[in-house]
């Protein structure tokens, strides 16, 4: 599941792959984008903002996200693509490399002074150069009545956690997801939890909140659905929040070690 750390990754992958390199091509198959072309300029920078991609190319910049099911894959001139050729959104090339986005979220093409409406309303980047844990931190404490399971995912408080680190921050603080955030305890120790949990796993492919790395070890509660807790043995809880039905999301958590405090 794309959360801040597979972007940030993804960003790294391109950049090494794109960055100060001529493209060769630049096929945007997405109807508004289709017309354009930057094939024959030189790829800038790279950049990953919360779950935001930004590909910079003259004055250009490429904007994608990817949502649930959105990826970037790097590969050889020639090599046959791991995923099928209508799943691709957008295909960028250099001599040596082919970078594709497949069933990206977000696909468009803006001028660079547009980036600030893209990502101008984000918090704080959990895994950027100017990560500021007090500005986290009062951002945080401005939810107030709303649940931290769902403040923790407002990509306006902090930018970068996803569903996995959400469950597992509030499990390793030991509240409920449905707790309001004004009840939620020390606040900054929840972002500090945040920023060093997300940041321990920027460079691996299997996120691992346990310190555990085999496989079914990697979490304390997300994924685990009626299997006993690491800590206590009571049986993990499966449910759904989200500040509407269509942005609804699982929790986990453990009865026990997870106790409601309701408003």
């Amino acid at each position: 599941m794309p959360e801040g750390d597979t972007v940030w990754r993804a960003a790294n992958d391109l950049r090494a792959a794109l960055a100060g390199k001529v493209l060769t091509t630049c096929d945007v198959r997405v109807p508004r984008y289709a017309t354009v072309d930057l094939s024959g300029h030189r790829v800038d920078s790279v950049a990953s903002r919360g779950k935001h991609l930004l590909i910079r190319v003259g004055e250009a910049s490429v904007h994608t996200h990817l949502k649930m099911e959105g990826q970037w894959q790097i590969y050889r001139p020639g090599e046959r693509w791991r995923r099928p050729a209508h799943q691709a959104r957008i295909i960028l090339a250099t001599e040596d490399s082919v970078a594709v986005g497949f069933s990206l979220g977000i696909t468009e093409i803006l001028e660079l002074g547009q980036e600030q409406e893209a990502v101008g309303h984000l918090g704080p980047d959990l895994l950027g150069t100017d990560w500021d844990s007090s500005v986290a931190v009062e951002n945080l404490r401005a939810a107030d009545s709303e649940p931290i399971g769902i403040a923790l995912l407002d990509q306006r408080v902090m930018a970068g956690l996803g569903n996995v680190y959400r469950n597992e921050i509030c499990f390793l603080r030991g509240i409920h997801p449905r707790t309001p955030t004004r009840l939620a305890g020390n606040l900054d120790a929840i972002v500090d939890l945040s920023f060093r949990t997300i940041n321990v796993n920027k460079s691996r492919r299997i996120r691992v909140t346990t310190g555990d790395t085999r496989p079914g070890r990697q979490t304390w509660v997300y994924g685990r659905r009626g299997k006993p807790c690491r800590r206590c043995g009571t049986r993990i809880t499966e449910d759904t929040l989200g500040p509407d039905q269509l942005t609804e999301r699982n929790i986990f958590f453990c009865p026990a070690c997870q106790p409601f405090t309701p408003g």
